[in-house]
């Protein structure tokens, strides 16, 4: 006995064992901290190439967006780009904007603008109110899977093969003006198509399904509490809904009516096959593909597209800003 601290006993083989901590009284607690890791960028003191494209939130699962971005660039991007270059340099030269001044100095031109909104805005609008009422009815069925993989058949089938069963039932002799002239309903055969009706019902037919899936996920997305809370308070189906599931739905309705309408502005081979591609349905895209493939003016065709593709932006825009000012939230409440 020195009077001196006593140091203690070492573990079993003299060692002391790696990362062991012992105690020695009237001394204070030291954590060893453990060394750094070898870097593996070969030699250098500062981090890895992986570690600095991680930490600047380039990692590998954000990588995998390359190919979809240079897929967009290749078959989007430059396209748009070179088509918007090539609309300001028409074909016989001179001004920058002759092609742009052409469309609006003719009236058989910029008249396409006001005959195709006069087609895409009413099929927009039926789309969506049609949706609706399908949509908040179908989520309560049992068989909801069925039920949505017969109204989609549609989108599978093509336009233009959706036009060729127009034409065979909606035709002077097809089975729809053979059963109104059967039973004396009608004494000549009604005009359903090769006129603004025959579009309008294409349209209908093929943009439905694309709406209803659309405006089916907002409505599932709603939680159902909100409704049975509004109805233990004593308020009816039309006043829930109206109170209820209209505000939670119109940041979605606007969505599905921006898509929707860029799907029915862009209407050709209804407009061609359906309708009277010289008269009410002469829609834009028919003078934009009448100036590349008949007046094989290629810079005229591409300040058509650019006009098309304006029009559509100013109305996304629109419903998009009016979106905003009804609701600035989530577009529909999640379950749970």
């Amino acid at each position: 006995m020195n009077g001196g601290p006593e140091t203690p006993p070492p573990l079993e083989g003299g060692d002391w064992g790696e990362g062991v901590v012992r105690l020695v009284p009237g001394t204070a607690r030291i954590n060893p901290s453990p060394p750094p890791p070898p870097s593996r960028g070969g030699g250098g003191s500062g981090p890895s190439l992986r570690v600095r494209l991680r930490n600047r939130g380039l990692d590998g699962v954000t990588l995998l967006v390359l190919p979809g971005a240079l897929f967009v660039v290749a078959l989007f991007v430059y396209p748009f780009l070179y088509g918007l270059v090539l609309s300001f340099r028409p074909k016989d030269g001179g001004w920058f904007l002759a092609n742009y001044a052409t469309f609006f100095a003719d009236p058989f031109l910029y008249d396409t603008i006001g005959k195709t909104l006069a087609i895409a805005v009413p099929a927009t609008l039926l789309n969506v109110a049609l949706s609706v009422p399908v949509a908040m009815r179908v989520r309560l069925m049992r068989r909801q899977r069925l039920l949505t993989t017969i109204l989609v058949i549609p989108i599978t089938l093509g336009t233009v093969l959706v036009a060729e069963g127009l034409l065979t039932y909606l035709g002077p002799r097809g089975w729809v003006n053979r059963v109104l002239i059967e039973f004396g309903l009608s004494a000549h055969p009604i005009r359903l198509v090769h006129n603004y009706w025959g579009v309008m019902l294409s349209l209908l037919i093929s943009g439905f399904p694309f709406t209803f899936l659309l405006t089916l996920s907002y409505v599932t997305g709603i939680d159902p509490s909100l409704e049975n809370a509004g109805a233990m308070l004593g308020a009816r189906a039309a006043e829930r809904f109206r109170r209820i599931l209209l505000p939670l739905l119109v940041p979605g309705l606007a969505i599905t009516l921006a898509l929707s309408f860029v799907q029915a502005f862009s209407v050709f081979p209804s407009a061609v096959l359906l309708g009277a591609p010289a008269g009410p349905t002469r829609v834009i895209s028919i003078a934009a593909y009448t100036a590349a493939f008949e007046q094989y003016d290629y810079p005229l065709a591409s300040a058509i597209a650019m006009i098309m593709a304006g029009v559509q932006v100013l109305i996304v825009v629109a419903l998009l800003a009016a979106r905003g000012l009804v609701f600035r939230g989530p577009a529909s409440t999640g379950k749970g």
